[in-house]
């Protein structure tokens, strides 16, 4: 090999030491903040992982940021399952941060199961805040438009009702559970249910933790993710006398009927008596034709012979008698 060659060889050979050099430059220097806080913390991920997560698309400072999180707060999970998560579409901070304040409150929560809760579209951080501190949700919603829910009690009195139910979110239920607006309908539903089954609308007035106690006993938060721990009425009003409303209703509707049926008889009358009137020109215009009729059958028997002479009538008796008293 002459000596060119071997100048370009070793030319050659240098270069790639310098790309390489360069190369690995930068990914040290990309890295090496979040390799240092991974050292330093011991959240366990080295050079290899970083560069691998890059290679899979997972946003390395998010699982680093993560697992620091969990090591920090004594979680433990395994930083695959990070990356599994954030490529399947979860929010990893949100799903550590639940995790971690679950453990803090001594609630049970896998990384499993609150993988799944936010897969499913829920927001375990919130599912698990309010499980710790139970959160107020008002009935009727009044962010729809409706501020007070409406009942009629038996007497016929109108009440208007306004309650607030506390709950707390049960994480067993919180996949596949009904969500706020269930509660809602549920309660609502309830409360006019006792209204309704009230005899004076005043028992309700005096005594409104019948309404309360009706709607706890029902159990209404079955197969929701929350459980209820409290209903309180914070404020009832007395509307409408729907019940006189109704009566004054159906008495004006029985009036205008009446009125439809006292026309159609009348009209009946007089449709009979046109008739009555068609009939009576009916029964002149046969009289009239009868009439007509009769000097034709008078001609009819002289010409047949069957009408008897004067002279025979006579005879018989039956004939006209002279007024002068001749023959």
């Amino acid at each position: 090999m002459n000596e060119s060659n071997w100048n370009l060889i070793v030319f050659i050979g240098v270069l790639v030491l310098i790309v390489f050099g360069l190369f690995m430059f930068f990914v040290f220097a990309k890295y090496f903040r979040l390799w240092i806080q991974s050292v330093m913390t011991g959240a366990g991920i080295g050079f290899i992982d970083l560069i691998g997560m890059t290679l899979r698309k997972v946003n390395v400072n998010t699982i680093v940021r993560a697992r620091i999180m969990a090591v920090q707060s004594n979680v433990k999970f395994e930083t695959r399952d990070l990356e599994s998560l954030y490529l399947a579409g979860g929010n990893v901070p949100k799903v550590v941060r639940a995790i971690i304040s679950a453990s803090r409150a001594d609630i049970p929560l896998d990384f499993r199961r609150a993988s799944a809760i936010d897969l499913a579209g829920r927001d375990v951080e919130e599912a698990v805040q309010t499980s710790v501190n139970p959160k107020i949700i008002p009935v009727p919603d009044p962010t729809k438009g409706k501020q007070m829910i409406d009942a009629v009690a038996k007497d016929g009195i109108q009440l208007k009702a306004r309650a607030l139910v506390t709950v707390r979110t049960n994480i067993d239920r919180v996949i596949g559970g009904a969500t706020e607006d269930t509660i809602i309908a549920r309660v609502g539903e309830g409360i006019v249910t006792t209204i309704g089954s009230s005899n004076y609308y005043k028992d309700v007035m005096e005594h409104p933790e019948i309404i309360s106690e009706h709607v706890l006993r029902a159990g209404l938060d079955a197969g929701t993710a929350f459980e209820i721990l409290s209903i309180d009425i914070a404020d009832i009003e007395v509307g409408e006398n729907i019940g006189a409303r109704l009566q004054a209703d159906q008495a004006e509707a029985d009036t205008r009927r009446a009125r439809a049926e006292a026309e159609m008889r009348r009209a009946r009358a007089v449709a009979r008596e046109q008739e009555m009137i068609a009939r009576v020109q009916e029964n002149k215009a046969k009289v009239v034709m009868a009439e007509a009729m009769v000097p034709a059958a008078i001609a009819r028997a002289f010409r047949e012979g069957r009408v008897p002479s004067n002279g025979a009538l006579a005879a018989n008796g039956r004939g006209p008698k002279n007024p002068a008293g001749g023959a």
